[in-house]
């Protein structure tokens, strides 16, 4: 919802001001608001994470990010595959994401990937990072298979 970007913002400043996370500026939030998925604690927003189309057949995991008060709690791990399931809905065969956390996207069946893999079209965000060239970001891609359909379902 358009009134959960300022609390979105909040949350992603606090690790783009560690280093942890690019940046992203209010009005990119407000950009890509229908990117966005959200957890919530008593009605006030502790975790987002934003699934971006990238090419047509793959999508990005970006601005996952979880209040510091609120995390080894599963809402990053449910924010993931709350974005998983809106990919293959869309039918995207491939999600990435750059992480610094190589270890939690494993556990979600993610794998280390050269980042020379990834579409050019994600250069255009790096580009605005305080890191670039020297980017240290470890790429992770999953490759979605179709779901099986279950009977009586």
């Amino acid at each position: 919802m358009l009134n959960d970007a300022p609390s979105i913002y909040e949350v992603v400043e606090s690790f783009s001001k560690k280093g942890l996370m690019l940046h992203r500026p209010l009005n990119d939030i407000y950009d890509g608001i229908r990117d966005f998925f959200v957890c919530e604690d008593a009605g006030v927003v502790i975790g987002a994470c934003a699934l971006h189309i990238s090419s047509e057949d793959m999508g990005e995991i970006r601005s996952l990010a979880v209040k510091e008060s609120h995390t080894r709690r599963g809402f990053g791990t449910k924010l993931v595959l709350a974005c998983i399931e809106e990919a293959r809905t869309l039918g995207l065969k491939k999600v990435f994401a750059l992480t610094y956390k190589p270890g939690f996207f494993q556990k979600l069946d993610f794998r280390i990937v050269n980042k020379e893999i990834l579409p050019h079209k994600i250069w255009g965000d790096c580009i605005r990072c305080i890191k670039f060239p020297n980017c240290d970001e470890i790429a992770m891609l999953i490759e979605l298979a179709e779901k099986t359909p279950q009977p009586g379902k």
